[in-house]
């Protein structure tokens, strides 16, 4: 298992943005899967067992929102990781699940990536 890629689950509205992070997840080692609204990611959490992480966007679709997705992931899947973005919306660490992180977007790729990786080690 120590071999085994770190599975992610991108949730992103926008075709070109979620295509982007595949891209650089995919590039970085990662097994990812996709969704484009909240709905659709907790269908693919409910299908595969070994998703460590999500990345979600806050701003989508939809009766239920980045943010919301991010306490519903913290609440079914404790053990999953969760980082958290927006170009439009600044969440304070108080207003995130415990362990989750906001990285603000225009985002390095690299640095969503390591941070990925450093949370699924400390976990």
């Amino acid at each position: 298992m120590e071999n085994a890629a770190i599975a992610v689950l991108v949730v992103e509205d926008e075709p070109l943005i979620l295509m982007n992070a595949i891209d650089f997840f995919e590039e970085a080692g990662f097994k990812v899967y996709e969704a484009r609204n909240a709905a659709e990611a907790l269908r693919v959490l409910e299908e595969q067992d070994d998703i460590r992480v999500v990345f979600t966007d806050v701003d989508m679709p939809g009766s239920m929102n980045g943010l919301a997705l991010a306490f519903a992931v913290w609440d079914r899947w404790p053990p999953i990781q969760l980082i958290v973005t927006s170009g439009f919306t600044r969440i304070p660490q108080s207003d995130l699940p415990a362990g989750g992180v906001f990285v603000p977007k225009p985002y390095q790729h690299n640095t969503i990536t390591q941070l990925a990786r450093q949370m699924v080690s400390l976990a």
